[in-house]
């Protein structure tokens, strides 16, 4: 994969993930089939797992901003480290049915 065609990868699995994140504590009847693909997305591309870190710590980060610039509490944020830990226990799950194949 060229380096091009890795920053396209990542700028679509972080888009993915702010949408997940965006649905995440709502009723959207779509999330679970999103969260799928995203972790089909992140198996099959090999994306280690500091990096999906390192992107929900990007993208928490930016809420942050723009909550602090719309002058309301970013401490809502912190209920979004389940969205994360959701992500990474399937995450994982895939590598375990991997693995036991």
């Amino acid at each position: 994969m060229t380096q091009v065609d890795q920053r396209v990868l990542l700028q679509q699995i972080k888009s993915d993930y702010r949408q997940i994140l965006i649905d995440y504590f709502t009723t959207d009847k779509t999330l679970k089939e999103k969260i799928d693909k995203f972790i089909n997305t992140v198996f099959c591309a090999n994306i280690p797992v500091p990096q999906i870190i390192e992107i929900h710590m990007e993208l928490i980060d930016e809420f942050s901003k723009q909550l602090k610039l719309e002058g309301r509490s970013d401490e809502t944020l912190l209920d979004y480290r389940l969205t994360l830990i959701d992500i990474l226990a399937h995450l994982c799950e895939a590598y375990r049915c991997a693995i036991s194949k």
